[in-house]
């Protein structure tokens, strides 16, 4: 049995040093995390409309959920964008990082233009996007007639505005590519060197080397990715507000709708309570089959 280590006067005072110089983070965890997330449980089993007290309804949201066809409808739009988005948001990342890796003299000039875009508000964005393919006067519709393609309003067709949205979230990809840079970054030049002395060539060095050392930080962008495509909103709003056809009605702004324009805080908290369940089922499958493939030791 391990004898229990008495504390003694200086491990109580470093003790509160410590919480103190951590206070700050502790109390905006408490009170805009932990607080919010405890409250929007409880709230979930009522009916509450944030003006009058909140009654209680036991699993009476729970059942609604899963019985009303707009969520399912949410669901499978926020499932469509995200087979879509992530993916190529991944791979498009990568590309980036790859070039911002290249050892050229303009090397910085390049990284900051290929970032730019990642800056750009995605509300400002997406104002932005629907003048630029709107279809009476909108570039993309005068670049694509060149070809012979005929002027489509693609905010008005269900499809085609959800795939509006996920080439919308890929002028973000500069975040993406960042830190896929800084995992390029911290592979040893010596296994590329050993890879070409073997003879290699660039596909296999990238197959054999890059991809596999960089495995954990493909693990690390997916979950993020799943994490944002499934609380995909501010283009849905600003853009086409949930239409048409509640062709861009994802769950997030489901929810929202739901707590702010139909007054039924209770039922989106019990939507809001599903979401966070189904990220971190989605997360931990992710996770634990990525332990086949991820590889996190670098041998030398």
């Amino acid at each position: 049995m391990i004898a229990r280590t008495k504390w003694t006067s200086q491990d109580v005072s470093q003790l509160r040093k410590g919480l103190l110089f951590i206070s700050p983070w502790l109390i905006g965890f408490l009170v805009f995390v932990l607080y919010p997330l405890i409250y929007s449980l409880v709230m979930s089993f009522a009916r509450y409309s944030g003006l009058q007290p909140p009654v209680w309804l036991g699993w009476q949201n729970y059942t609604r959920l899963f019985t009303d066809p707009l969520v399912w409808k949410s669901v499978d739009n926020t499932v469509f964008y995200a087979i879509r988005a992530v993916p190529i948001g991944l791979i498009i990342g990568l590309l980036l990082a790859l070039a911002m890796s290249r050892v050229v003299k303009e090397v910085s000039v390049y990284r900051t233009a290929l970032y730019l875009p990642s800056l750009i508000p995605v509300f400002a964005m997406s104002f932005i996007f629907i003048v630029l393919i709107n279809p009476q006067y909108g570039i993309v519709n005068e670049f694509l007639g060149l070809f012979g393609v005929p002027n489509t309003n693609y905010l008005g067709d269900p499809t085609g505005a959800k795939n509006v949205i996920v080439a919308l979230a890929q002028l973000g990809a500069g975040n993406t590519a960042l830190i896929f840079l800084a995992g390029l970054n911290s592979i040893p030049q010596t296994l590329y060197e050993a890879a070409r002395i073997d003879g290699a060539n660039r596909l296999t060095s990238f197959l054999r080397v890059t991809f596999p050392l960089l495995s954990p930080v493909i693990l690390f962008n997916l979950i993020t990715g799943i994490s944002s495509g499934l609380q995909v909103f501010t283009p849905a709003y600003i853009m086409t507000n949930g239409g048409p056809d509640n062709g861009t009605l994802f769950y997030m702004y489901y929810m929202y709708k739901n707590a702010f324009s139909y007054a039924q805080l209770g039922y989106a908290c019990a939507l809001s309570v599903v979401l966070f369940l189904a990220g971190l089922l989605l997360a931990v499958i992710v996770y634990t089959i990525s332990q086949r493939f991820v590889n996190y030791e670098i041998v030398s």
